[in-house]
């Protein structure tokens, strides 16, 4: 039976179904996850966003519009029940909804490209192309009921840590870490490209608020294609007035253990649902020196020299002998953008430090050049032409403080807080190299 208009009313949502309500009648509105036969009875998992519950469906009880709405029932159906909350030990969660009202609201293709209920594994290229379905799986739910959390907390902490949040814009004029890895857009009848990250603004705005941070979407054309590369994700950024690299690390891990804290408390359910513990952290987190790191990785039989990146395995190896967050701190100058700031004692060292989980790399972040000759000169040295910055360069003549700042991928944080192995996982439509649909 196909109810078109509005006929229908929803007294519960499917994780409210619980032994207390036993004798109660309740309406229920969402998605048949899965339907078992077993001639006489059948056993309809109903699903919606809170959720699944056991619908059991008596055909000998049914009008003859149920009983023959009953038979049409497919997997993903949109349907209508009522019924009566029956406690039942030997049912899903311990209660059902005995049947006395089917209606289906919408069909859907029979039968269904790709298998909700998990019961028929698929790959990571077939789950994102009906990636729609894929999310309709309650353990893929489950982790953006985490990043809800996460993102709520994220910015609870900064507004009673007195930070303001900004929007910059995602269409610039020139590169933000030096020109390489840019979308190029056109832009009525130039190019432009889209932002790799607020860098620039954010530090021009410690001028105005002196502690600002925003959440958003950044760009980068890499040719990486990793489990942990994506070519568009969500970046926390935060840049602070009169602050130095230390202030900002101290900010990075309370904002770390307030969220862990945060999804520990509110997220149990989806947590278990990705098996997935969380435990708090201890604060202050463990501090490493570039130059440490390195004579770590040669006692392993990495001899890496000087100024040498950290790769994939150098990242493996430290994890292995550090399964926590850390930092790394005190990179080689050449290594790092030009507006960070050398160490006036030694300055081809930069007051600069990577946030590590393991061996993946969260957070970026350190003190900033506040002088505009030498920021010039950096930029020199890094083969930028320092007229193309020259908006940027105009505000350190109007009053630029010390200053510090980082930025924290989103993506990446998510991963750690639910045990996934593939950031496209933690992304609703990812974007790399390979894909730009769905």
């Amino acid at each position: 039976m196909f109810l078109v208009k509005k006929t229908w009313i929803r007294t519960h949502v499917a994780r409210q179904i619980k032994p207390e309500l036993n004798g109660q009648e309740v309406h229920l509105v969402g998605w048949v996850h899965e339907i078992r036969d077993l001639g006489g009875i059948k056993f309809i998992l109903l699903r919606d966003a809170s959720g699944i519950c056991q619908i059991t469906a008596k055909k000998s009880e049914l009008s003859k519009d149920e009983l023959s709405a009953l038979e049409e029932l497919g997997n993903e159906d949109v349907v209508y029940v009522s019924g009566i909350v029956s406690e039942e030990p030997k049912a899903r969660l311990g209660v059902e909804v005995r049947l006395k009202k089917l209606g289906i609201l919408s069909k859907a293709r029979q039968p269904i490209p790709y298998d909700v209920t998990g019961k028929v594994p698929a790959g990571i290229d077939t789950r994102l192309n009906y990636r729609i379905l894929d999310l309709r799986k309650p353990e893929n739910r489950a982790i953006f009921r985490v990043a809800t959390t996460a993102l709520e907390a994220i910015r609870e902490f900064f507004l009673k840590e007195g930070f303001v949040e900004i929007r910059t814009p995602k269409i610039i004029a020139t590169a933000t870490e030096g020109g390489a890895a840019l979308f190029p857009v056109q832009y009525f009848d130039r190019t432009a490209y889209l932002a790799q990250s607020p860098q620039l603004y954010k530090e021009q705005l410690t001028t105005v608020f002196e502690k600002v941070f925003e959440i958003g979407p950044f760009f980068r054309a890499e040719e990486s294609h990793t489990r942990r590369h994506v070519s568009e994700f969500t970046s926390v950024d935060i840049e602070m007035a009169f602050a130095d690299i230390y202030d900002v690390m101290n900010v990075l891990e309370r904002l770390i253990a307030h969220v862990i804290d945060a999804v520990i408390k509110n997220n149990a359910e989806e947590l278990s649902l990705l098996n997935a513990t969380l435990k708090p952290i201890q604060l202050p987190l463990k501090r490493f020196t570039y130059k440490e790191m390195l004579e770590e990785l040669r006692k392993e039989g990495r001899e890496l020299k000087w100024g040498d990146d950290f790769g994939t395995e150098e990242n493996r190896i430290l994890g292995k002998k550090h399964p926590y967050y850390y930092f790394i701190t005190h990179f080689p100058t050449k290594t790092k953008p030009f507006y960070i700031q050398p160490c006036e004692e030694d300055p081809e060292v930069s007051e600069s430090f990577d946030l590590m989980y393991q061996w993946l790399e969260l957070a970026s972040g350190g003190t900033r050049i506040s002088d505009r000759s030498l920021l010039e000169k950096r930029l020199k040295e890094q083969g930028l032409n320092p007229e193309n910055f020259k908006s940027h360069l105009s505000v350190f003549d109007y009053g630029m403080p010390v200053h510090a700042g980082w930025g924290l991928g989103f993506d990446r944080l998510m991963m750690v807080l639910t045990r996934r192995t593939n950031i496209r996982e933690v992304i609703l439509f990812p974007r790399d190299k390979f894909r730009l649909e769905p």
